[in-house]
């Protein structure tokens, strides 16, 4: 079976933002380092997915020079690097042509943020036929506002407003959503584990 890593977002863009001192998993770099030297080690492939918005003036924006990834995390030498603007990397890119010819059938998903690119990919990778690992904790997210929240509120303004979803919340919404239908939903330890 051939396997791949995606790395999804794992991105210097995040951190720059104020709702990322609330982050899940502000460690999530060493998280995923730990799980693309498994898979080099194990001669799998890893795969990089950088999220763009060109023109925003956002923090995804290429211009800005945050579109890298996270301190601590860097592709090998052939490990592609792709862009996307959307929220899963199989759109728009080359991935899925490019696991085809690598004949992958496996993938696991990491990155940031769980319920958004991560879920996603995995969703859309169960429908392309992969079988797909998503080691939960080495994702990361941010607390979600409730739907016609007022915008430009402080951090503490979100995290004081009940109708906000924790950061726990989003993640164990993503575990039931995710497990026995689109994923292996697991622990980093679990899967470092397996043989």
């Amino acid at each position: 079976m051939t396997r791949a890593l995606l790395v999804v977002d794992a991105q210097q863009s995040f951190p720059r933002r104020e709702l990322w001192r609330a982050s899940s998993n502000p460690d999530v770099a060493d998280d995923i380092a730990s799980l693309v030297d498994h898979f080099r080690a194990r001669g799998d492939h890893v795969v990089w997915v950088l999220h763009t918005e060109p023109g925003s003036g956002t923090v995804f924006d290429p211009d800005r020079g945050f579109v890298q990834p996270l301190a601590g995390l860097s592709a090998g030498g052939d490990e592609p690097v792709l862009t996307k603007t959307v929220h899963n990397p199989f759109t728009g890119t080359t991935l899925h042509d490019q696991l085809g010819r690598w004949e992958v059938s496996e993938v696991t998903v990491c990155g940031i943020r769980t319920e958004q690119c991560c879920e996603t990919t995995a969703r859309i990778a169960s429908d392309l036929g992969y079988r797909v690992t998503f080691p939960i904790d080495a994702t990361a997210t941010e607390p979600i506002e409730a739907p016609g929240s007022p915008t430009g509120r402080s951090l503490d303004e979100i995290l004081a407003d009940p109708l906000t979803l924790g950061t726990d919340e989003v993640v164990q919404r993503t575990a039931y959503a995710l497990a026995g239908r689109f994923a292996d939903v697991c622990t980093l330890e679990d899967l470092l584990s397996r043989a």
